[in-house]
């Protein structure tokens, strides 16, 4: 039996006197959407630090493609095929869309680079190209394309969250962890985003956890959805259950989550 993407079991991370995630168990199967929701300050971006590397726990597990990566290093457990965005912007503002993707395509294979560039070595200047080609191609997937060109820090917000997604993507993830995605992009965006990862599942078999706050973007998109308030797991289930869920409507100012 193929080992869960990821699994995290009892985790619990304190930030001085603060509890920020509370014996919080979750787990994304291997090819399913997975999303994850809350209000603010519930712990959503506290668990993706602590998959990632970035949060230490107190106690619990966290499972990355049955690898127990409790002691792993940032970047061990990224090569196990994990991307991550951030809620904040992490692309090079006064770079091109292309090169932004290049910048992440080098990283990864850490083959040329800038030193590779300025020796102007045969065998770096071929790896250029090919990421060149790449990029353009990861940009044509995205539906960016006509902006390989433009500034990255002159996008607007729903664009340049497109582009940090094709930059993601060419680290060759298994596994992405998407921290509202869809913030910033209109309607139309966030229809195109919302097809786009339904066809990197179906493509690619890739595996995601959403962090969203557009429920009306999560919940179809998602198989399951887990609630995160004050750090606890307080409800899991199918997007209709979570939905009509009296516990879930209550931490959301009680209304009913719209569809």
């Amino acid at each position: 039996m193929t080992a869960a993407p990821l699994s995290v079991s009892g985790l619990t991370v304190d930030y001085g006197g603060l509890r920020a995630l509370d014996y919080v168990s979750l787990e994304v199967p291997d090819g399913s959407c997975i999303g994850l929701i809350g209000p603010n300050g519930a712990g959503k971006t506290t668990l993706f630090d602590a998959v990632c590397g970035i949060a230490f726990p107190k106690s619990g597990h966290v499972r990355l493609f049955g690898h127990d990566v409790g002691d792993w290093p940032l970047h061990r457990r990224a090569r196990l095929g994990v991307g991550r965005t951030f809620q904040r912007l992490e692309l090079f503002g006064s770079l091109s869309a292309t090169d932004n993707v290049v910048v992440a395509l080098e990283a990864y294979a850490s083959a040329g680079g800038l030193i590779g560039e300025l020796l102007r070595r045969p065998v770096a200047m071929l790896a250029r190209r090919r990421a060149e080609a790449r990029a353009a191609e990861l940009l044509e997937l995205c539906g960016l394309s006509e902006l390989a060109g433009a500034r990255a820090g002159e996008l607007p917000m729903g664009l340049a969250r497109t582009l940090e997604l094709a930059r993601v993507l060419a680290t060759d993830p298994k596994l992405l962890l998407l921290d509202e995605p869809s913030s910033g992009l209109n309607d139309a965006e966030t229809r195109a985003l919302a097809k786009l990862l339904r066809r990197l599942r179906a493509e690619r078999g890739l595996s995601l956890l959403v962090v969203e706050h557009d429920m009306s973007f999560v919940l179809p998109l998602c198989d399951e959805v887990y609630v995160l308030d004050f750090g606890k797991v307080i409800a899991h289930g199918t997007p209709d259950a979570i939905r009509k869920d009296p516990i879930v409507q209550a931490a959301y100012l009680g209304q009913e989550i719209a569809s």
